[in-house]
């Protein structure tokens, strides 16, 4: 099994190298990653919290399913997949996670992880004890209404999974999953209308209940109507208010 490379915590952060160090005062994902509002201070304390940068590979696996489960990690850079394996071990993704995003988190209740994340480009990520999240989180109260709301948008988009997966056509589904991108590229700062896809047709396919083929049809199909224009894994939005429509949700 592939390992991922780690750049070491070091108690006393005078005698780190500058590469090494972690601000997340700095990081322009903070907003994203901590809660908002906290004093100098707190944010000077939740700071500790983080003990580790971790550099991961195209490929690798951060942790997997079945894993003692030990730490929570923010994506810093990149792309990760959730997934688990399905029917005679066949690969079920279970969803996609960019920067500023918590991994991790579903080995709360069960102290193992109950899927694998693997990066879908070179990533980093800041690996933060779980232990002393909770220690921490039981004096600054921001941070446990932010674990509270992790929670809840995990449990909200497990539903979401549910609910594609029960009652929507093939195309409702892509739409849905391009709008979401759509939105979580925007809040990052990056244009809501143009990206790129880290993860291939087939990953797309698992993640929605659709076959490959059903996806790569379905992608042509929007290109060919002027909703979308796709050049290999770059995708344009041409008509987002027509992917809201097809989803019941013009404005």
């Amino acid at each position: 099994m592939q390992t991922a490379s780690v750049i070491p915590f070091q108690p006393h952060a005078d005698r780190q190298p500058a590469s090494a160090r972690i601000a997340c005062s700095t990081c322009n994902l903070r907003e994203l990653c901590l809660p908002a509002g906290l004093s100098d201070a707190d944010l000077e304390r939740t700071q500790t919290v983080v003990r580790s940068r971790r550099r991961v590979r195209r490929g690798e696996a951060l942790f997997r399913a079945g894993d003692a489960f030990s730490c929570v990690y923010a994506i810093r850079s990149g792309f990760f997949k959730s997934s688990v394996a399905g029917e005679e071990g066949r690969e079920q993704v279970t969803d996609f996670h960019m920067g500023g995003e918590l991994l991790g988190m579903d080995g709360v209740g069960t102290g193992r992880y109950e899927a694998t994340a693997t990066a879908l480009e070179d990533s980093e990520v800041c690996v933060m004890p779980y232990g002393l999240i909770e220690e921490m989180s039981h004096e600054i109260r921001p941070l446990q209404r932010r674990l509270h709301a992790v929670m809840a948008r995990e449990i909200v988009r497990n539903r979401g999974v549910m609910m594609l997966l029960g009652s929507m056509r093939a195309e409702e589904r892509l739409a849905v999953f391009l709008l979401n991108l759509s939105q979580r590229f925007a809040a990052r700062g990056f244009s809501r209308t143009e990206f790129m896809l880290r993860m291939t047709r087939e990953e797309i396919g698992s993640y929605l209940g659709l076959k490959l083929e059903t996806v790569s049809r379905t992608f042509s199909r929007f290109h060919e109507s002027g909703l979308i224009a796709v050049q290999q894994k770059h995708i344009r939005i041409v008509d987002i208010d027509g992917l809201k429509k097809m989803i019941g949700q013009a404005a």
